[in-house]
């Protein structure tokens, strides 16, 4: 059942975050399957909200998602601090393997869009072995590159055939989120940005320990196993968001509370 029918938000820095558990995200993801929405879902980290509020045009994509959620233990405590005093953090690699258990007891199908042909394979594998009647309707891994309006349009095709309700999409940070932008209207289905979740499930990349994640560490874990790639969005993003958020806290203690607010 859903908590209600209106999402308790707060908005940190630019980007609004809802309140919400495993549970009710996958109760809404149900309701919008069964109404056949076109919508999409972004797990929110970080590295999200530092995008969005450095680049406007990200910014609009987060704001066009029907849900939101705390991904990283930083925007979890955030969320505390702005009065969600229960929140808990609702991770998109844990994310996507709750909604496999509701689509897998429900009898619904998912598809898999991103990554490469052999993580495919494999995430595959182990989401089967997981999760026996799984219906598991089609996958796809598009380019590396920018695709023309007629290559994403047989996508979506491709999609619809296959007459799944759920797409994971495992695009990366901010690739994904701005094609589940452009699919929306488009795509008959609900989208779920996912992140590494392809990677983690696949068993290409390790995931952190679990005390690591929370203790909001994960980012030390994965500097230190991809320093190349991931040194500038944890040594800048990092420091920056906590420096943003605390003034935003300041402003929010020094200025009376502003109804309009999301609350």
């Amino acid at each position: 059942m859903l908590a209600n029918n209106i999402f308790s938000a707060r908005y940190i820095l630019s980007t609004f975050v809802h309140a919400t558990s495993y549970e009710d995200a996958c109760d809404r993801i149900s309701t919008w399957v069964s109404n056949q929405e076109s919508c999409y879902v972004v797990a929110a980290n970080v590295h999200v909200v530092m995008t969005a509020y450095w680049d406007a045009n990200y910014r609009e994509v987060i704001q066009q998602a029907s849900l939101v959620t705390p991904d990283g233990m930083p925007l979890v405590w955030a969320m505390r601090l702005l009065g969600v005093r229960k929140q808990q953090r609702v991770y998109g690699p844990d994310l996507m393997l709750a909604w496999c258990a509701r689509a897998e007891s429900e009898k619904l199908s998912i598809y898999l869009y991103g990554g490469t042909e052999t993580m495919l394979r494999q995430l595959q594998d182990t989401l089967r072995q997981r999760f026996p009647s799984l219906v598991i309707a089609g996958s796809h891994s598009p380019p590396f590159r920018p695709l023309a309006p007629e290559e994403e349009a047989e996508d979506i095709a491709r999609i619809h055939a296959s007459g799944a309700g759920v797409v994971f999409v495992g695009l990366g940070c901010p690739k994904q989120e701005e094609w589940m932008a452009r699919q929306k209207g488009k795509l008959q289905a609900v989208a779920i940005g996912v992140g590494a979740a392809f990677s983690f499930h696949s068993g290409e990349v390790t995931q952190a320990p679990r005390w690591m994640m929370s203790w909001g560490l994960e980012w030390l874990f994965r500097l230190w196993a991809e320093p190349r790639r991931l040194w500038k969005r944890y040594l800048i993003n990092n420091p920056a968001f906590a420096i943003l958020f605390a003034l935003q806290l300041l402003q929010q203690v020094w200025r009376p509370s502003n109804p309009s607010d999301p609350s």
